[in-house]
């Protein structure tokens, strides 16, 4: 919380200026999606840099040349989608639990990136989410997933739920390990002190490699990736 107060104390005059493109281009069809996204990365990375935030980006070469594909890294903390807005050179949209709908702030974002809330306890909303998930994947669109279903503050990595696949099987899509390092330590404790945060993008597993497996195999084979990046390294 109080890095989050920093960058906002930093960036006082620039915040209301983003929070009204933001509500505009959220509300309004006219933006594409790349004027939309380059808004929010510009944003986000003057707002790492007044937060004392580096990011450290590998492995930007494995992902896949053609968009529609789904990254699926660990869930570390408030920090992880920043890391990506960052680094990651395409436009992507992210699904979230519905409840972060409630945060005024993050609604807009959410709309402005066109993302998808989840309900977990609604099978048939998470079912229509997973469908639409899939159509817009067929059609170009880069998604994040995670794939832990909760944040871990640490890093160690929880299971990974084999329902969180479902969209990638459908959409016979590439699928992007991607392993974060400190992510938590930027939000998730009180520090304000310098902080660097590691992002990996592993090698895709594409449909080939995983079209005879269940969803639960393909759950593990991506955890088993991602931890073993995040051992080497920490």
């Amino acid at each position: 919380m109080k890095r989050i107060i920093l960058m906002i104390l930093l960036n006082i005059y620039r915040v209301p200026y983003w929070f009204i493109k933001i509500c505009i281009y959220g509300k309004n069809d006219k933006y594409t999606e790349e004027q939309r996204y380059a808004l929010l990365k510009h944003a986000v990375i003057k707002s790492n840099h007044s937060g004392r935030v580096k990011i450290q980006a590998f492995g930007l070469e494995n992902l896949p040349n053609e968009t529609g594909y789904i990254m699926f890294p660990n869930h570390q903390g408030l920090f992880d989608v920043l890391a990506f807005f960052e680094t990651h050179p395409l436009p992507f949209t992210v699904v979230l639990k519905k409840e972060v709908l409630n945060v005024i702030f993050l609604r807009h974002i959410i709309r402005a990136l066109r993302a998808q809330a989840i309900d977990r306890s609604d099978v048939r909303q998470s079912l229509k989410v997973i469908n639409q998930m899939t159509e817009e994947v067929m059609q170009g669109r880069n998604f994040i997933i995670f794939a832990e279903g909760t944040r871990n503050k640490e890093n160690v990595l929880l299971d990974f739920k084999g329902g969180s696949f479902k969209s990638a099987m459908n959409a016979k899509c590439p699928i992007v390990p991607v392993a974060l390092i400190d992510s938590y330590k930027v939000f998730d404790t009180s520090s304000i002190k310098k902080q660097t945060v590691q992002i990996h993008y592993l090698k895709p597993i594409y449909y080939d490699e995983y079209k005879n497996m269940k969803s639960t195999e393909i759950a593990k084979l991506v955890k088993n990736k991602i931890e073993e990046e995040i051992n080497h390294f920490v």
